[in-house]
């Protein structure tokens, strides 16, 4: 998917929209594909994309210093909407709330109350493309860290979706990670 810049607004395309009871939920895509060197990153002469996330400060998921035995990082699923995952995830170190993981969605939305919560100031503006065409407007923000089990996320961009119930914990969060969804447990297996 391409980004579209208008009026200083980036747009992003949506691929998937799931209904909530009163409230619509989105699930915010951008152009991240396999090998995708996130946001940070320089293109050489001769074409060749190098990541320079480590310069940037690091904007995917890594280890905490909570390492397990095995190099993978086991979370309890708490419950399941429409049979996708709910865990609990920590920002800022301080405040936890429940989550979807959503292996298809790029960017981590969080609802306004999550956002109001953390204190969060708007830092910007997106637009969405949903499944239907229509487009929808998100503010975002940046978090300092995200932690699940042992993963550890730090400056990261969130959407701020004004009438979701609950948030979607995206693939910037989980990029290096291979993720198996278990019958009670998400593993993130690192790469």
């Amino acid at each position: 998917m391409n980004n579209v810049w208008r009026h200083g607004i980036k747009t992003i395309n949506l691929s998937a929209v799931a209904v909530m009871p009163t409230l619509l939920f989105l699930v915010l895509f951008n152009q991240a594909s396999i090998g995708d060197p996130g946001t940070c990153f320089m293109v050489t002469s001769s074409g060749e994309t190098i990541a320079l996330a480590k310069l940037c400060g690091d904007k995917t998921a890594a280890p905490s210093d909570a390492s397990s035995d095995d190099g993978v990082f086991r979370v309890p699923i708490k419950r399941r909407f429409g049979g996708t995952p709910i865990v609990d995830v920590t920002f800022n170190d301080k405040k936890t709330f429940e989550m979807i993981v959503d292996t298809g969605a790029s960017a981590t939305v969080i609802t306004r109350n999550m956002a109001s919560s953390l204190q969060l100031k708007t830092t910007g503006i997106i637009q969405a493309q949903v499944a239907d065409g229509s487009e929808v407007q998100f503010s975002t923000s940046k978090v300092k860290s995200i932690t699940v089990g042992g993963v550890v996320a730090h400056n990261i961009q969130v959407a701020i979706a004004p009438q979701a119930d609950i948030g979607l914990l995206g693939h910037d969060f989980f990029g290096n990670y291979d993720i198996k969804i278990l019958e009670k447990q998400v593993e993130f297996h690192h790469r």
